[in-house]
């Protein structure tokens, strides 16, 4: 077996441990463990070999990791979940909401959620609202 066998297949173990891991580090020294079997495969001395294991591993570490981050790790700021996803989306009454003092319930995706009126005004059953506000468990509507 030759040297750069040795060094493609700690590429690969690398490999195979980074996925079992996250933030893409182990995959860097991969990449450095290629630069190295490219180094043995075309007969330079060990000290070379780990100079280039060592360069690739910093360049993998300063450019393809970023990119990966960039790439994987988007965040977008736009998207609502949860209970916030309710806000602005349309409900149906399904129990009358007389106001701030006697909540009613409304329905929204299948889900009941007790409401009260944006404005203390009375909504019927059937009424279609949209959601404004929403307070632990309670929405807070408005008719539309």
């Amino acid at each position: 077996m030759e040297v750069w066998h040795i060094w493609v297949i700690i590429a690969l173990v690398f490999v195979i441990v980074e996925m079992f891991t996250s933030g893409f580090a182990v995959m860097c020294i991969s990449f450095g463990c290629i630069f190295g079997a490219i180094a043995s495969a075309l007969d330079w001395e060990l000290k070379w070999q780990l100079l280039l294991f060592a360069i690739g591993t910093a360049l993998a570490f300063i450019t393809v990791r970023p990119l990966v981050y960039k790439f994987f790790y988007k965040k977008d700021d736009e998207v609502k979940t949860n209970a916030e996803a309710l806000i602005g989306r349309k409900a149906i009454v399904s129990e009358r909401i007389e106001g701030e003092l006697h909540p009613g319930r409304v329905k929204v995706d299948g889900d009941d959620w007790k409401a009260i009126s944006l404005d203390a005004e009375p909504i019927e059953v059937g009424e279609a609202v949209e959601i404004t506000a929403i307070n632990s468990i309670i929405v807070t509507v408005k008719k539309l």
